[in-house]
């Protein structure tokens, strides 16, 4: 399904705190066959999101670079890691992390939403949105951040609060 993205800000407006809530509560006490759970959910969510009408998490976040991906994208572009550094990402001494200069990323195609570099792009990226990674309870925290930029999180919080709430 095409993302509409004026709905999806308002379902976000309106459900955004009590999806958080439901988050900590299942993050300090994981229901049993919260994985099981968790598969089920994701093939229904990736049935009815289409994330190249979206792009959202390229265009409103960034990923963290590892030591590997700079490593692995550099080479890509003949480049020293020093050098792609320098060229497009920060050190963001909070988190630890290396990140995009700029949003959104310097790698999509805004005319489709494509990667340029997907085969090679970070491991952060390819992993988004980590919907069923486990230990699920470690990401909890990463889909209170997601659910107000990505509408495959907000989906499966969704259905995950609609299944465990009742």
């Amino acid at each position: 399904m095409i993302v509409n993205f004026r709905s999806f800000k308002q379902k976000v407006r309106y459900h955004k705190k009590s999806f958080k809530s439901f988050l900590t509560k299942l993050e300090k006490n994981p229901p049993k066959g919260l994985h099981k759970l968790l598969d089920e959910v994701d093939k229904e969510v990736w049935a009815e999101t289409d994330c190249l009408s979206c792009g959202n998490c390229c265009k409103k976040m960034t990923p963290t670079f590892s030591v590997k991906d700079i490593k692995r994208i550099s080479t890509h572009f003949e480049m020293t890691p020093d050098e792609f550094k320098a060229k497009w990402l920060r050190y963001d001494k909070k988190d630890d992390d290396w990140q995009n200069k700029k949003q959104p990323c310097q790698f999509l195609n805004l005319a489709d939403n494509k990667c340029s570099i997907y085969s090679i792009r970070p491991a952060d990226c390819a992993g988004f949105p980590h919907l069923t990674k486990k230990k699920a309870v470690d990401y909890i925290h990463i889909h209170k951040q997601n659910i107000q930029y990505c509408p495959a999180t907000f989906k499966m919080v969704e259905k995950m609060k609609a299944l465990i709430m009742g």
